[in-house]
């Protein structure tokens, strides 16, 4: 009896440390695995740890393009052209509550490609997609239902997507059934259309002031895009 009365006596006499050690050891794992690499932003870390199967140069490029624009934005989502159309190439992101809101297929436009995107254009007429940073704005009904305007903000590379009708909206022909029948989806004017089943909150979470990203290894853009180099000029496009 005394033996087990001493050791409950040494046990409560242990200090509390050695009790919190393990939970100590779990909180600092987690912050070291939540921390980003050297020389990685923060928001590319974020970005990829919530989107692993996104290409990573276009969640990078998102990330710069969109710290060089507004480092405070609290929705983006990333489209990434250089992926077929059979397959997820539009995420959007809730970069405040640091949640992946959706996952989704998206079209590109007629005159951009077949089942991939390879062309892109600012042109009126041409249907095909865009590609850069656009800041969204308001929703409304039009021909196609329930749709996004964006606001291009690259000179040359998409700053005439309200003129041309960019927009998000949904569309039959964004469907797995499409892709069973036709080994594609169906091709937009150069809209970003998405599922019907998800137009409503996926144009809720992202319209009036956030921010639309889309990506293809495309040449001259890269080299060119205000926003990748974040050039001096880049802060006043940001503010139109």
């Amino acid at each position: 009896m005394a033996l087990r009365l001493n050791t409950a006596r040494l046990l409560f006499c242990l200090p509390l440390t050695l009790f919190t050690l393990p939970l100590h050891a779990a909180s600092f794992f987690a912050h070291v695995a939540s921390t980003p690499p050297p020389g990685v932003l923060p928001l590319n870390h974020q970005l990829q740890q919530l989107a692993p199967q996104a290409t990573p140069t276009a969640l990078r490029l998102a990330a710069q393009a969109l710290n060089c624009a507004e480092p405070n934005a609290e929705r983006l989502a990333v489209i990434d052209y250089s992926l077929p159309s059979t397959e997820p190439r539009l995420w959007v992101f809730d970069l405040r509550q640091h949640e992946l809101l959706f996952e989704e297929l998206v079209s590109h436009g007629q005159g951009s490609g077949d089942a991939h995107a390879e062309t892109f254009s600012n042109t009126r007429n041409s249907h095909q997609s865009s590609l850069g940073l656009f800041r969204t704005m308001n929703s409304y009904y039009g021909r196609n239902g329930y749709s996004l305007r964006l606001n291009g903000l690259e000179p040359n590379v998409n700053d005439l997507a309200y003129e041309r009708a960019i927009v998000i909206h949904g569309a039959d022909y964004v469907s797995d059934e499409f892709i069973t029948q036709t080994g594609r989806l169906g091709r937009s004017h150069g809209c970003p259309a998405v599922r019907e089943d998800i137009t409503y909150p996926l144009i809720d979470s992202l319209k009036e002031d956030q921010y639309v990203f889309a990506y293809y290894p495309d040449a001259e853009w890269l080299a060119t895009s205000a926003f990748l180099g974040c050039t001096s000029a880049a802060a006043q496009l940001a503010k139109r």
